[in-house]
C-alpha cells in the first residue's frame, strides 16, 4: 500500500488506496497488471496528453539509442493519450496505435514490468511506428528529411502546418514580419494576438519576463501557452505578433517533432497558432488539413498516426499571487476530472455560445471537453456534436439530464433540446450568470449560500434583458439577482459590441453631453445617426454588462474605437493601466444608487477629460473600489461571508487583483476560478452543477 502511493509513476494521481483482503490463488506470486476484461464496469478515465519527458529527450538525441531522432518517442511518463483514444478501456486496441503492430523489441519493453515502457500504449520505434512526411499544398511529397525541409520552408518565410498532439499548428518565423503578416491575411485574423514557441527558458526570457513560478508552469508536462509580460521593445521586434498588448503568449516544445525542429535551429522563435480558417475548429486530420488549409499553408508536416479527438492548446495566465488560471482549458488537462462535492445522475451540459465547451458528469466528477469555440459557424457546431459523442464513449456514460443556457437561440440550447427529446430526457435551463457563479462554487466544493459577482460581456437574463454586471445570491439550484450595474444603452444592438465607440456615445448621452458624440467620433459615418438614436431611444437596448462599460472607457479614452476581435478594447485598456493607485476619491466616482445599482456614470464624466494612461488606471481602481463596496454591503445585509467571482472580466489580472485584495481585506472569503476558465469556457461546468443540485430539490 505504501509503495502504491510513494513509488507511483510521475504522471499518476493516486486518490485513494482501498485494500480488500483475499486469499492467494494457485499460481499467484504478487502484484500484476492483467489484460482488461471485456464488459467490465470501467470507472476510470483516459489520461491527458503530456509533453515529451526528460528520459525520452535524452534518448531522442542519443546517436547510440535505437530511437535516435524518432519523431514519435514516448513512454509511460509522456506522449499522446486522450487524443488517440477511441473508447475505454485505455488499451492499445482502443487507440489509433492499433494500426501499428509492435516489433519484437517494442513488444518486449511493453511486457516488461521493469521497463519504462511497460504498458505504454503508444509505444513504437522507427521500425514499427508511424512515419513522418512533409508535403506541399497540393499533397505532393517534398523530398529529403522532413524536419530539415520544414526548417528550410520556415526560414525562407513560408507558413507550415505542423501536426501536433490534438491537431495542427500553423507555424512561421516570428521574427519575419512579412511571414507574420501573410499568416494574418491568409487566416483572416486581423489583430488577435498569436502565441509563440521558444526552445527553452533562456530563449523565452529574451522576449518575456519570467519568474520562478512562471518558469515551472511553462515547462510543466501539460505545456500550456502562458501569457507573460513582454520585455521592453518586444512589440516592435516581433512586429504583428501581439499588436498593442503588453503580454505575449509563450509555450515550449511539447512533442518530439517540435523538439527536433528547435534542436536543429538554435535561436528559432516560431509563431504557433491553431491551424484553422478564421473562427473554425482546429484541423486534426491529414486529408482535412490539405482541404481546409488550402491557401493558408505552403506545406504540411504530417504523419500517419491518427488523432481521434481534436484538442487545442491550453492557455493560462498567472495572477499577482502567483496562482495559475485558465484562459482556455484543453490539451494537457482534458479529460482530467473536476471533483464535485456530491454526485448524482449523469448530466450533460452543453455550454454557451462563445468559447463553448461541454461537460459530462459521472458520479461526483465533472469532465469538461476541450475548448470547442464560438458557435457561429457550421464546423464549430459539428465539433460540439463530436465532443459530446466522444465524451460519452471514453467515459462510458449516458446522460440522464441535459442542461443548457437560458437563451433559446444558441446552437448549444437547440442541440440540448434535440438530444434530450430523442432520448426522452428532462432538460434544465440555467441562466448564464448563475452558471458562471455555479462553476466557481462547483470546483471549490462549496454547497451552501454565497454571493456571486458575475462580470462579463453579455448573457440573457431572467427578465429577457442583456445582463453582465450582476450581484447574485446563490444556493445550489437557486439564484436571486440582488442588484446590477447601472445599465448603458447599446446603440444598434449587437453592433455596439463590435464598435466600442457606440457605447462611449451612449455614456456621453447619459451624461447630458450628446453634442460631444459627433465631436469625438465624427470619423465614423454612423456617428450622427447614433446620436439621434440615443436622443429618440430607438434601437438602443440597455445592458448591465461590465464588459460594455470597459468598451466605453476604451473608446472614450481613444484607446480603441472598433474591435478587431472580441475583448480587444478591454485588453488594450488593461495594458495601459498602472497598478499604483491614482489620487482620487474613488468612492465618489462609483456610487451606489437608491435602487442598489452600482453607477459608473460619474466616473465617465471625469474620464472624458483625461489622457489614456491616467484614465485607464483610474478606471480600473475606481471600478474595483465600487464593486468591493457593493459586495461588502450585500455581505452584511445577507449575512454571507463567501463571494464567488465569475465571468470573462476576471481574465483582467489587474481588476481581479484589486478586487480580491479589497474583499479579503474586509474579511470575506473569495472564490475564483482555478480549474476551469472564469469566462464562457467554464459555463458548462456551472450548468452541470446547477442541474445536479436541482435533482435534489
Amino acid at each position: 500500500q505504501r509503495r502504491l502511493r510513494d513509488d507511483a509513476p510521475p504522471l499518476s494521481r493516486v486518490e485513494a488506496v482501498e485494500p480488500t483482503p483475499r486469499a492467494w490463488r494457485d499460481g499467484e506470486t504478487g502484484f500484476a497488471i492483467t489484460a482488461s476484461r471485456g464488459g467490465a464496469d470501467v470507472k476510470t478515465a483516459i489520461p491527458p496528453d503530456v509533453a515529451t519527458c526528460d528520459d525520452c529527450l535524452r534518448e531522442l538525441f542519443d546517436p547510440a539509442n535505437r530511437r535516435f531522432r524518432h519523431p514519435f518517442i514516448n513512454c509511460t511518463q509522456c506522449g499522446p493519450r486522450f487524443t488517440l483514444t477511441r473508447s475505454l478501456p485505455y488499451d492499445r486496441p482502443m487507440t489509433s496505435m492499433a494500426a501499428f503492430p509492435m516489433c519484437p523489441d517494442c513488444q518486449a519493453e511493453y511486457g516488461n514490468p521493469a521497463d519504462r515502457r511497460f504498458h505504454a500504449e503508444p509505444n513504437a520505434c522507427p521500425q514499427c511506428g508511424p512515419r513522418l512526411a512533409l508535403v506541399d499544398a497540393q499533397g505532393a511529397a517534398i523530398e529529403g528529411d522532413p524536419i530539415a525541409q520544414t526548417l528550410k520552408q520556415l526560414q525562407a518565410g513560408g507558413i507550415v502546418a505542423i501536426k501536433a498532439l490534438g491537431g495542427f499548428h500553423l507555424a512561421c518565423d516570428a521574427n519575419n514580419a512579412t511571414a507574420v503578416a501573410a499568416l494574418r491575411q491568409r487566416k483572416q485574423r486581423e489583430e488577435k494576438p498569436f502565441a509563440v514557441m521558444a526552445a527553452d527558458h533562456a530563449q523565452a526570457r529574451r522576449w518575456v519576463r519570467l519568474d520562478a513560478a512562471q518558469a515551472l508552469l511553462l515547462a510543466c508536462p501539460e505545456r500550456p501557452v502562458l501569457l507573460l509580460p513582454m520585455q521592453p521593445g518586444v512589440e516592435t521586434a516581433l512586429t504583428g505578433v501581439a499588436p498593442g498588448l503588453d503580454v505575449l503568449g509563450v509555450m515550449l516544445p511539447g512533442t518530439p517533432i517540435q523538439q527536433l525542429l528547435f534542436h536543429d535551429a538554435p535561436g528559432l522563435l516560431l509563431v504557433m497558432t491553431s491551424a484553422n480558417p478564421g473562427g473554425e475548429p482546429i484541423v486534426f486530420g491529414n486529408d482535412e488539413a490539405l482541404r481546409r488549409l488550402a491557401g493558408i499553408a505552403d506545406a504540411v508536416l504530417l504523419h500517419d498516426r491518427d488523432i481521434l479527438a481534436r484538442c487545442d492548446d491550453s492557455v493560462m495566465q498567472v495572477d499577482a499571487a502567483g496562482t495559475p488560471r485558465f484562459v482556455r482549458r484543453a490539451r494537457g488537462f482534458t479529460p482530467r476530472p473536476i471533483k464535485l462535492a456530491r454526485g448524482g445522475a449523469p448530466v450533460l451540459a452543453t455550454g454557451a455560445w462563445l468559447k463553448n465547451t461541454v461537460c459530462l458528469t459521472r458520479g461526483a466528477e465533472a469532465f469538461l471537453s476541450p475548448h470547442i469555440g464560438d458557435l457561429d459557424n457550421a464546423a464549430t457546431c459539428h465539433a460540439l456534436e463530436e465532443a459530446v459523442a466522444h465524451l460519452q464513449r471514453i467515459l462510458e456514460v449516458q446522460p440522464a439530464v441535459v442542461a443548457h443556457d437560458l437563451h433559446p437561440d444558441f446552437f448549444s440550447t437547440r442541440f440540448a433540446a434535440a438530444f434530450a427529446a430523442e432520448r426522452g430526457l428532462p432538460t434544465v435551463a440555467v441562466q448564464h450568470h448563475h452558471a458562471h457563479i455555479a462553476a466557481v462554487a462547483a470546483e471549490h466544493g462549496h454547497t451552501g449560500p454565497l454571493l456571486g459577482l458575475a462580470l462579463d460581456g453579455v448573457g440573457l437574463g431572467d427578465d429577457g434583458g442583456a445582463w453582465g454586471g450582476e450581484l447574485l445570491r446563490m444556493s445550489g439550484a437557486t439564484c436571486t439577482r440582488l442588484a446590477h450595474l447601472r445599465p448603458v444603452a447599446l446603440p444598434g444592438g449587437d453592433a455596439a459590441a463590435r464598435e466600442p465607440w457606440r457605447v462611449a456615445a451612449a455614456a456621453l448621452h447619459a451624461l447630458g453631453r450628446g453634442e460631444e458624440i459627433t465631436q469625438r467620433f465624427g470619423q465614423h459615418a454612423a456617428a450622427p445617426a447614433v446620436a439621434q438614436m440615443l436622443e429618440r431611444g430607438l434601437r438602443c437596448p440597455p445592458t448591465s454588462s461590465l464588459g460594455r462599460w470597459f468598451d466605453a472607457a476604451a473608446a472614450l479614452l481613444h484607446v480603441r474605437d472598433v474591435a478587431a476581435f472580441e475583448g480587444q478594447a478591454p485588453m488594450l485598456l488593461e495594458a495601459l493601466a498602472d497598478a499604483a493607485p491614482p489620487r482620487a476619491d474613488l468612492a465618489a466616482l462609483v456610487p451606489i444608487g437608491d435602487d442598489g445599482a452600482l453607477d459608473l456614470l460619474p466616473l465617465f464624466d471625469l474620464l472624458r477629460r483625461m489622457p489614456a494612461p491616467e484614465g485607464a488606471t483610474l478606471f480600473h481602481h475606481a471600478v474595483a473600489e465600487g464593486l468591493a463596496r457593493w459586495v461588502r454591503q450585500a455581505a452584511a445585509r445577507e449575512d454571507i461571508a463567501t463571494v464567488a467571482l465569475g465571468g470573462g472580466c476576471y481574465l483582467n489580472v489587474l481588476l481581479s487583483r484589486l478586487l480580491q485584495d479589497r474583499l479579503e481585506g474586509a474579511g470575506l472569503h473569495v472564490l475564483q476560478a482555478r480549474q476551469a476558465p472564469p469566462n464562457d469556457g467554464g459555463i458548462a461546468l456551472g450548468q452541470a452543477w446547477v442541474a445536479l443540485c436541482s435533482l435534489e430539490t
